[in-house]
C-alpha cells in the first residue's frame, strides 16, 4: 500500500546537492583499496523502487556511483559504500568525505562481508575525534517508518553473530549509519543473485526504507 501520509522533504541543501528532477538517487561509493566496492548494482535500483512504491518520496532508481576522489560526491545527498574487503582512503578523500558529512550528507556503510577492520581504521582518518556508536533499538531509525524493535534484520548469515548498527553523530545529526553482520544490501538484489526468499526480501527492502526515510527527514 502507497504510504501518503508520509511528507518527506528531499531536497535537502538544495545548492549543496544537485538531485536530478528533483527526484531522489542513491550514489554508491567508489573507494581505493581493491574492495569490491560495485557489487549487486541491483540493490540500490530495487530499494528505490520499493520507496518509491511504498512512500510519497519522488525517486530516481537508476544505478549512480561517485568516485570519492572527486566532488561529484557532493551532488547526492545520500552515498551508499558497501564491499567485502580493503578500504584506503587517502588524506585528501577522508577530508572531501569529512566535509561531504559536516554539511548534512549522509552515508550508509553496510559490510557486505570482511569489511569492518579496514573500514574502521579509514573512518578514523575522516573523524580521528569520533567512534562508532551502537544504536538502541529504540533509536528512530528502526521505527520511523516500518518495525525494527529488535535492530537491524539479519539478512545473511556471515558469522551468525548478532546483527548491529552503529552510528557516528555530528551534533545530533546521524551523519554515518554502518550495518555489521546484518547485510540488509543483499537482500535488496534481484532475486536470483542471493536467492533470498520474499519475506527476506522484503524485510530487507523495509529496512533501508526505515533507512532512506531517517536520512531525509533529519
Amino acid at each position: 500500500m502507497k504510504l501518503t501520509c508520509l511528507a518527506v522533504a528531499v531536497c535537502l541543501c538544495s545548492n549543496l546537492f544537485a538531485q536530478e528532477a528533483g527526484a531522489f538517487q542513491i550514489a554508491r561509493l567508489k573507494y581505493n583499496g581493491g574492495g569490491d566496492w560495485y557489487n549487486d548494482p541491483s540493490a540500490e535500483i530495487n530499494l528505490l523502487k520499493f520507496v518509491g512504491a511504498n512512500t510519497n518520496i519522488k525517486v530516481s532508481p537508476e544505478y549512480k556511483f561517485v568516485d570519492l576522489s572527486t566532488d561529484e560526491i557532493f551532488s547526492y545527498p545520500f552515498l551508499f559504500m558497501t564491499g567485502h574487503g580493503n578500504v584506503v582512503f587517502s588524506g585528501s578523500e577522508a577530508q572531501r568525505l569529512r566535509k561531504y558529512l559536516e554539511n548534512g550528507g549522509f552515508l550508509f556503510i553496510d559490510d557486505d562481508y570482511g569489511l569492518d577492520k579496514a573500514l574502521r581504521k579509514e573512518m578514523k582518518k575522516v573523524f580521528p575525534e569520533r567512534d562508532f556508536m551502537e544504536l538502541p533499538f529504540t533509536y528512530g531509525i528502526y521505527n520511523i517508518l516500518y518495525d525494527f524493535r529488535n535492530g537491524p534484520p539479519k539478512t545473511h548469515r556471515h558469522d551468525e553473530k548478532p546483527p548491529q548498527g552503529f552510528g557516528i553523530f555530528i551534533g545530533d545529526k546521524l551523519a554515518v549509519y554502518y550495518t555489521f553482520e546484518s547485510n540488509p544490501s543483499d537482500g535488496w538484489a534481484d532475486p536470483e543473485v542471493h536467492n533470498d526468499p520474499p519475506a527476506k526480501r522484503e524485510e530487507a527492502l523495509k529496512f533501508g526504507t526505515n533507512i532512506v526515510v531517517w536520512a531525509l527527514s533529519e
